[in-house]
């Protein structure tokens, strides 16, 4: 865990976090949880993540997807428009024992580009919300329902 600690950090530095911070005092198991998430680094783009396997395969599967729910249809761009791009967004997920479960590739939209009406008519989000979860879990909680919960990898609309 010494790598942490940053080699140039100067003596005259009165507040250098290595002379608050250490993880001597930590459990051995705990340090190779921590260790963990140092390891695998998280591309911020496609030209990174394309060079490792397990990114080409998160982006295929993501592709496939996005193929099968009929995410898109292609139609011809109208004259004088420009084309909404798009940005691969990265993240690996673990398990709560702080294993890697996987490698999530996920497709968006530059949003910020777009209008709606002209670019898009709907909207969908794979985010439940707050206040929609506290809703259910009243009303299951008034009613006596038992919860299950379940984990979709993607669904299929």
């Amino acid at each position: 865990m010494k790598d942490f600690i940053s080699l140039n950090v100067h003596d005259n530095m009165p507040y250098a976090l290595s002379k608050y911070i250490s993880y001597e005092k930590l459990s051995p198991k705990y340090q190779s949880y921590l260790a963990i998430f140092s390891n695998i680094v998280e591309p911020t783009c496609y030209a990174e993540a394309v060079k490792d396997p397990r990114w080409v395969d998160a982006m295929h599967a993501e592709i496939e997807v996005l193929e099968n729910n009929q995410t898109w249809q292609v139609d011809p761009l109208p004259q004088g428009k420009k084309s909404i791009g798009c940005k691969w967004i990265y993240k690996v997920k673990y398990k709560a024992t702080g294993e890697i479960e996987g490698f999530k590739a996920r497709l968006v939209a530059k949003g910020y580009s777009q209008t709606e009406g002209i670019d898009y008519q709907e909207t969908f989000s794979l985010v439940i919300k707050m206040g929609t979860l506290r809703t259910v879990l009243t009303i299951a909680a008034a009613r006596k329902w038992h919860i299950y919960h379940m984990d979709v990898y993607n669904a299929f609309l």
